[in-house]
């Protein structure tokens, strides 16, 4: 049951936000998990509930980091390294800590974020393909944020050559898949100063996401959008942008919030261009401008 409650928030956070779906997980944890973990039953049992537990603990963490609850999310990924070492669970043990990592990069502590990713990647050294592209990709970005263009390189091709033999094995729904490492192909370029490559990364990663990540798919636009126009692209920009307005009612997620504020302060320099004005305007209609 705890397994697919999990399963069932994922999918329900992928598709409108963190803030909808990490209520339901906590209350969940509160009520219904903690006393299973305190309930005898065979070692067996227990550790297939502490490792249940575990990543219950770990999508949990990664929704309030889409609030942009910080402090809260580490204490439920430090709770879920703590089940997934008891249980042996390595799988959610590299995961949070990549997890842990994704978190650093994106508040700007890129030594701290590629120690996160060496140490995820340290805990999984007999990783099947796919895992290994998971977390090669994410070292590679952390990587490229410290400055480090060689070894950042070198790990993208490590996951984009594991995400070759993990596609041609089987094609795995629901996890990493081309779609991400696309992504992290543009971060790392972005990183690296090479804009127009980062630019045809991202527009690559949309075109090959599954459709239920809709949460993905503003993020994501937004951030192509903004490149788009730091290269002088603005009506390719605001084509970008509309779509991912699309998308972006009934979302309630904390990242995707941020990303709407910096169209708007993007936009702000442009407003008599009437496409300009005319997405700005549309955009208040689904999502209050910053004063």
């Amino acid at each position: 049951m705890v397994v697919a409650m999990t399963e069932r928030v994922s999918g329900l956070d992928d598709r409108f936000g963190g803030r909808h779906a990490r209520p339901m997980a906590a209350a969940f944890l509160v009520n219904t998990v903690a006393p299973y973990l305190r309930a005898d039953a065979p070692a067996t049992v227990r550790k297939a509930m502490m490792s249940a537990a575990s990543d219950l603990c770990y999508l949990t963490g990664y929704m309030a980091v889409d609030e942009g609850l910080h402090g809260l999310a580490q204490r439920y990924y430090t709770k879920a390294l703590e089940l997934a070492g008891a249980s042996e669970d390595h799988l959610t043990y590299c995961t949070t800590l990549r997890g842990m990592s994704v978190q650093a990069v994106d508040l700007g502590h890129g030594r701290e974020a590629l120690r996160l990713a060496d140490a995820a990647a340290a805990a999984s050294p007999s990783a099947g393909p796919r895992m290994r592209a998971f977390l090669a990709g994410q070292q590679a970005h952390a990587a490229a944020r410290t400055g480090d263009r060689g070894r950042a390189l070198r790990l993208l091709r490590e996951a984009e050559s594991a995400m070759d033999r993990a596609e041609s094995q089987e094609r795995a729904f629901g996890s990493y898949d081309p779609a991400a490492l696309k992504y992290h192909v543009s971060q790392v370029r972005y990183e690296l100063g090479d804009l127009a490559g980062a630019i045809a990364a991202m527009e690559e990663s949309d075109r090959v996401r599954y459709s239920t990540y809709r949460r993905a798919r503003v993020r994501h636009r937004c951030t192509l959008a903004e490149r788009q126009l730091a290269v002088g692209h603005l009506e390719a920009a605001c084509a970008t942008w509309h779509l991912a307005l699309d998308d972006y009612p009934g979302l309630q997620s904390g990242r995707a919030d941020e990303r709407l504020r910096a169209m708007y302060r993007a936009l702000r320099p442009y407003l008599r261009n009437p496409m300009a004005r005319d997405l700005y305007e549309r955009a208040r209609t689904v999502a209050p401008a910053p004063g």
